[in-house]
């Protein structure tokens, strides 16, 4: 049975109805919204429109969301990092551009469908079909290590770990401007955004507790080397940090500011140590990830001067 919601728009005029859904349903896409719009799911005072009318102040709105189905996610012969593996747990380095588990738009390609096939569907099934061994993510532009259990005991034990902060994970970043102290400490609630529903920001009210510590490890003209270590681990949280203290990341095309005077994909961000303490031998696991190509790249352009 299809899911019905309704809204009666009221400070939205002027605005493109399948942008006015995206934004009052965040964790639908715009693209999928336009889908819906062009197979009848979207009504306005009861008739069927398109994506391009503009809402109107007291337009009654409503939105038929089909049942949910799990698409069947095949296995990938890709190409993947690994940086650690044993019988629980696989550190993989995360290149840029690929997505952590299949969603809308994104059913074939990701770290997931790669993992199906390397670890022949031996994987932990807590999190569902979509999201086999997926304790935590990183975003698609965001490269880096990250941490995939293979059995339902290493996943509990690791989501444990997680939900206590006693994980160890270290960034890599570059910020737009110079930091003056050499380190600190961002501590500051992250919630959705009161405005854009698909950015998230630091809020007084209904947001949750996000510490970021940070210091500074090189400094250039422009721009800051930095290390940040994640106490705690909220969507978006380092770059909505570094933003909130006048210092965003580079190539963030989000949060940031100003053209990068790179051609750069996405931030400049990348998740170099991931440490646990192993599910089966209690032992301290700590694993790193070397900086990517065009990391190296960044940093040298800013040490040899030819970027300021």
């Amino acid at each position: 049975m299809d899911q019905r919601r309704r809204f009666e728009a009221a400070d939205s005029a002027g605005l493109r109805i399948d942008r006015y859904l995206s934004e009052q349903q965040p964790e639908l896409s715009r693209s999928y919204v336009q889908k819906l719009i062009k197979d009848g799911n979207v009504l306005v005072a009861g008739k069927a429109v398109k994506a391009n009318y503009k809402v109107n102040c007291g337009d009654v709105i409503e939105l038929a969301l089909p049942p949910a189905v799990d698409p069947e996610i095949q296995p990938e012969d890709l190409e993947l990092d690994i940086l650690y593996e044993d019988e629980d747990l696989i550190f993989v380095n995360k290149p840029k551009d690929m997505v952590v588990h299949p969603s809308a738009g994104h059913t074939s390609g990701t770290l997931v469908n790669g993992l199906l096939y390397h670890c022949r569907g031996e994987l932990s099934g807590i999190n569902g079909v979509l999201r086999p061994g997926i304790v935590h993510r990183i975003d698609k532009d965001t490269t880096g290590v990250l941490i995939v259990c293979k059995n339902d005991h290493a996943h509990g034990v690791i989501a444990g770990q997680l939900k206590e902060h006693t994980i160890t994970r270290r960034y890599r970043a570059v910020v737009w401007g110079n930091i003056k102290a050499d380190e600190g400490t961002v501590d500051a609630p992250i919630g959705r955004h009161p405005v854009d529903r698909k950015r998230m920001a630091v809020v007084r009210k209904g947001g949750k507790r996000a510490v970021t510590h940070y210091r500074v490890l090189e400094r250039f003209e422009r721009f800051t080397y930095v290390e940040c270590r994640l106490e705690t681990g909220r969507t978006h949280q380092i770059r909505v940090h570094m933003a909130s203290i006048g210092h965003p990341l580079l190539g963030d095309e989000v949060y940031g500011r100003g053209k990068p005077p790179f051609a750069l994909q996405g931030q400049v961000l990348h998740a170099a140590v991931l440490g646990v303490r192993h599910p089966s031998t209690g032992e301290y696991l700590e694993v790193e990830a070397p900086l990517p190509g065009y990391f190296e790249e960044v940093l040298r352009g800013m040490r040899d001067g030819w970027v300021k």
